[in-house]
């Protein structure tokens, strides 16, 4: 009787879940697209998810899964696990990002979770309109920053159904302005001092997903919600961070192979992305992976102003009882510099 009811309460909710999906997809139709701030809560980080084109949403994964679909860590099979990640973004971005997930008691009670995203823009030249040759003066230079820090948790109501949560704190600081009061040198007309003002924002925002197994071999359904906040502004202009509908299938088609699976996995995984600031987007994604040890990737999703496909690999290996994992993802960025990817985790 257990079983039934978690089994009726997973369609339930599957069922919300889609409807309040297609309803978004059907307003934003209806409507202009919005702008969004903080964009860089938009960004893949993950190496593995990188290469998949982000068709993600329906894979189990390791702590990585909060930065996507919190639900996929569900049924974590290591006592903790440990994700670091380095992104190498265009305009010389560095995104930083790492994640720990914890499964107290034989995961019993779910599975608990930590995040991080660090943002180093690099430093930008500050000027003011002056009444000089040149138009303008010197201020010095200053450089915005970005973090986000959150709280995760995930657990499987049934042998099918897994759910799963983020709560983060999410700040922006883009820097000091002059307000008025400057001060130059009477010689030289350089710039001394002023009266400054710092433009820093900071919001609470939630991240939900749900992965269902269909029971049909390895075919998974999953979806998620994230970035979901409160209206925000810095001076007049109010905007909403960039929420994101997602929702995803995946398939291992060794199920239908006369191959061993410890040996072959052919993975496909597919995504329909709706985003609050730009046209909906297919993601498709392909792994083949070799004795679990050697794993090739590509991605492809569309439509995108400036990428489309994403190239990786990865390599795993079982040190002492310590698995290890380095993955790598190629994503060309057109105009742009390329962007490379690179993370590691550890599962004890």
């Amino acid at each position: 009787m257990k079983k039934r009811i978690q089994n009726h309460s997973a369609i339930i909710i599957l069922t919300v879940i889609t409807i309040l999906f297609q309803n978004e997809i059907l307003f934003s139709q209806q409507q202009k697209l919005a702008q969004t701030g903080m964009k860089f809560l938009n960004v893949s980080l993950d190496a593995r998810t990188s290469a998949f084109g982000d068709a993600i949403t329906s894979l189990e994964t390791n702590s990585s899964a909060m930065f996507y679909n919190p639900a996929s860590m569900a049924n974590l099979e290591s006592i903790a696990d440990i994700t670091l990640g380095s992104t190498q973004f265009i305009a010389d971005i560095n995104y930083y990002n790492a994640a720990v997930a914890f499964t107290p008691y034989d995961g019993d009670y779910g599975v608990f979770g930590f995040s991080l995203i660090s943002v180093n823009y690099g430093d930008f030249l500050g000027t003011i309109k002056a009444n000089n040759e040149q138009g303008f003066l010197d201020v010095g230079t200053f450089s915005p920053t970005a973090f986000s820090f959150g709280i995760g948790y995930a657990k499987s109501l049934s042998e099918k159904f897994s759910i799963g949560a983020n709560v983060k704190y999410v700040r922006q600081s883009l820097g000091t302005s002059i307000v008025n009061d400057v001060v130059t040198d009477p010689v030289s007309g350089s710039y001394l001092s002023a009266k400054t003002e710092d433009h820093e924002l900071d919001v609470v925002a939630f991240d939900f997903g749900i992965l269902y197994k269909t029971g049909f071999k390895s075919l998974n359904i999953g979806m998620s919600i994230r970035n979901f906040a409160r209206e925000i502004k810095y001076k007049q202009e109010g905007f909403q961070l960039p929420l994101i509908f997602q929702i995803g299938a995946s398939f291992n088609f060794a199920d239908l192979m006369e191959v061993d699976k410890n040996e072959h996995s052919f993975l496909l995984s597919v995504d329909a992305n709706h985003p609050r600031d730009y046209p909906e987007q297919i993601m498709a994604g392909l792994e083949y992976t070799f004795m679990n040890i050697l794993s090739l990737r590509g991605g492809f999703s569309t439509p995108n102003d400036e990428r489309n496909f994403s190239y990786g690999l990865g390599l795993k290996k079982d040190i002492g009882g310590l698995n290890l994992a380095v993955d790598y993802a190629y994503t060309p960025f057109g105009i742009f510099n390329d962007v490379h990817r690179i993370s590691i985790n550890f599962a004890y």
